[in-house]
């Protein structure tokens, strides 16, 4: 197992962007992918939001949530929220990176911080946050069983391809749907640790995939910039 996490840690840490987006002018956010291994196979933890919040209710998301003036940085962020939203202690999560960054519906600069946790851990999910916890293999975003590409407009009007993934979970005799942005960067992280090609498009060249990852946001980033300057 260790030295599996070791090959993982060193994939990872070379496609760390440290914090190169973080002066961009946009509202800020983070999640934690929070990976773990079990039986021999690296999972991610995701968690489910609570029906009753006004955005995305009921849907599949990572830990994680809007900066506060309080956190130092993005990587404080996602341990924050992973703390209030699962129950996960700050120094139970061995970070690992910052990954290039998405930009939400709400047009938050979303960074994904990435790191190992204990494959004991038992979360207590808030309720008033998140409605469900589960684990799921990290194989599966390079090679689902159940995948469609769904095409969409973000809200600078950039046409694009989203991922949605239905996840059954056996033990559970539960679906989950994985879209959107947490299926982007689940899919995104996958790639970096398998090094495969996955058995749907993606929208990276696979030989350079840390510049082409950071010129995709660039664009997507350029475009949100134009809209906001075309409508002042």
């Amino acid at each position: 197992r260790k030295s599996m996490k070791e090959k993982v840690r060193q994939r990872l840490r070379a496609f760390d962007v440290g914090d190169k987006f973080s002066r961009l002018p946009l509202a800020k956010a983070s999640v934690l992918l929070p990976l773990l291994v079990r039986e021999g196979r690296l999972h991610l933890l995701l968690t489910v939001r609570a029906m009753q919040l006004r955005r995305s209710p009921g849907e599949v998301c990572f830990p994680g949530g809007k900066s506060e003036a309080t956190d130092k940085d993005e990587i404080d962020t996602a341990l924050r929220e992973a703390q209030e939203e699962v129950g996960l202690q700050p120094e139970k999560v061995e970070v690992i990176c910052r990954l290039v960054p998405g930009i939400d519906k709400m047009n938050h600069l979303v960074t994904p911080v990435v790191g190992f946790i204990e494959d004991t851990f038992q979360a207590t999910p808030n309720p008033d946050e998140v409605s469900d916890v589960f684990v799921m293999p990290l194989e599966y975003f390079i090679k689902p069983l159940n995948y469609k590409r769904l095409p969409y407009k973000t809200s600078s009007g950039y046409l694009s391809w989203m991922h949605c993934f239905i996840y059954d979970d056996q033990e559970r005799k539960m679906s989950f749907k994985i879209w959107g942005l947490t299926a982007h960067f689940a899919v995104f992280l996958a790639l970096i640790i398998f090094g495969k090609r996955p058995t749907f498009e993606v929208g990276y060249d696979l030989d350079n995939l840390i510049s082409s990852a950071e010129n995709n946001f660039m664009n997507l980033y350029a475009s949100l910039y134009e809209r906001k300057k075309s409508n002042l």
